[in-house]
């Protein structure tokens, strides 16, 4: 049981923070060295190669997000078997998940490097900047077998209550990544193809790191037996992990025909569209890491049937991205053309992006309340609800940006975000509400029932 932390037992709050902080500074670390590579990038390499990358940013996202979505959908059944101390449908679920992601990461591979050009010219990209997402895009979708093994073997540490171990790999990753891209970009002179395998190298670090880890859990120890066809299971892990894919891919398309305006505009548009969207992945991380702090206890306790814990838990993580929120609210509102400037070189980029950051702090309150309760829906095994609302994000965004582009400009992007944000969360909140309740509700009539037999006997 070592190296384990069961999230059913003890006080709600301090098992909260004491899983949330360790898995708070690995996001933050992650987004952290990204936003340090689009500064190296775009301070080493000029504004055309950082829109290169974010030009690339929503196709990542599409396959990336796929594979990130199977593979936390299959956390919540290893989570799921751990609450209920079903340690042999535990290491089966895990064996399963391996199998499955291998398979999957070859498909996604090949589709990614197949398709990568005609998808570049279906969003508009610019002539100036075609060449280097290719050779980015290219060496990234290569690699991206790395990726998925880093987010599974991360997922099932989190799935085991171990949020310390995916943050010591993502502090040597993250260290590991500055140095080669300062290394490659200003010594080597690489372009933008060195950028792109620093990131491959340093994912390879911390999912070696975490699979290290993994090999010193005694209840996970896997046998020949466990690898055995199983579709019963396969159908489960599929049943919590395809819609939660298909959500971050649904949502990544609704991003892309963002993208598709904003190639439109022009290549500063780009620019100032790929820092806007890394400050906003930044600004939302602590919120981010409370939904997965949520999905993670939701799951065991939901799996151990104390409902209770997981309405205490809500409240916990809705006090943390309140705290999120408002931190983001300030600096984005007051301080964006000096965020701008840390990574953009042009005036006019840098007042592009000074138009969309205080609008989107304003209303990351929204995004920030949908990680809670969209994971909460997962935790308790109902992934068409974020699937669903992945739906309805795509459509809002969409909409807005078609309606609105020709009026408001750069801005009808952030009105974009805001809208498919507030969306999304009024339907989680109303799914999770009533799942929630019905549980509550269901877990008293059976207490009461118990009790009036004890009593009559």
């Amino acid at each position: 049981m070592s190296h384990t932390y069961d999230l059913t037992q003890g006080k709600v709050s301090p098992i909260i923070l004491k899983f949330f902080f360790p898995m708070l500074f690995t996001n933050m670390l992650q987004q952290i060295y990204t936003v340090s590579d689009t500064a190296i990038v775009g301070k080493g390499l000029g504004d055309n190669a950082l829109a290169a990358v974010g030009n690339m940013s929503s196709l990542t996202f599409l396959v990336i997000g796929f594979s990130m979505g199977l593979a936390n959908g299959f956390s919540v059944s290893i989570a799921q078997s751990f609450g209920a101390k079903d340690y042999t449908k535990l290491r089966r679920a895990i064996a399963s998940s391996l199998m499955l992601s291998a398979i999957i990461g070859i498909i996604l591979t090949t589709i990614s490097v197949i398709f990568l050009k005609p998808i570049l010219v279906l969003l508009q990209t610019d002539k100036l900047i075609m060449n280097e997402s290719l050779v980015y895009g290219y060496i990234i979708f290569g690699g991206l077998i790395t990726t998925i093994l880093y987010n599974l073997a991360s997922g099932i540490l989190r799935a085991l209550g171990d949020s310390k171990t995916p943050l010591i790999a993502i502090v040597i990753s993250s260290v590991l990544n500055i140095v080669l891209n300062c290394l490659f970009i200003y010594t080597f002179k690489t372009g933008i193809g060195g950028a792109a395998v620093a990131t491959i190298i340093s994912q390879s670090v911390s999912a070696f790191i975490c699979y290290l880890q993994l090999r010193k859990i005694d209840i996970i120890r896997l046998s020949s037996a466990d690898f055995a066809l199983d579709i019963p299971l396969y159908t489960e892990l599929f049943k919590n992990g395809l819609p939660m894919a298909l959500m971050n891919s649904i949502t990544a398309v609704g991003c892309m025909v963002v993208q598709y305006f904003v190639n439109g505009l022009g290549v500063a548009h780009t620019s100032a569209y790929s820092v806007c969207s890394k400050y906003v992945h930044l600004f939302m991380q602590p919120a981010c890491t409370a939904g997965f702090t949520m999905s993670a206890f939701t799951s065991q306790n939901y799996g151990a049937q104390k409902y209770e814990r997981i309405r205490d838990g809500l409240h916990t993580c809705m006090k943390i991205a309140f705290v999120s929120y408002l931190i983001a609210a300030v600096v984005m509102f007051f301080f964006p053309e000096e965020l701008a400037s840390l990574m953009l070189n042009g005036k006019d980029r840098i007042e592009l992006a000074a138009q969309f950051l205080p609008i989107c702090g304003l209303a990351m309150f929204g995004v920030d309340f949908l990680f809670i309760f969209r994971s909460g829906c997962q935790g308790m095994g109902y992934p068409l609800i974020p699937m669903l609302s992945g739906i309805t994000e795509m459509v809002m965004r969409i909409s807005v940006i078609v309606l609105f582009v020709s009026q408001s400009g750069f801005r009808a992007t952030a009105y974009a975000e805001a809208v498919a944000w507030f969306a999304a969360l009024a339907l989680n909140f109303v799914a999770f509400t009533i799942i929630l309740r019905k549980k509550l509700c269901c877990d008293k009539r059976i207490y009461f029932t118990k009790k009036h037999r004890k009593i009559v006997l």
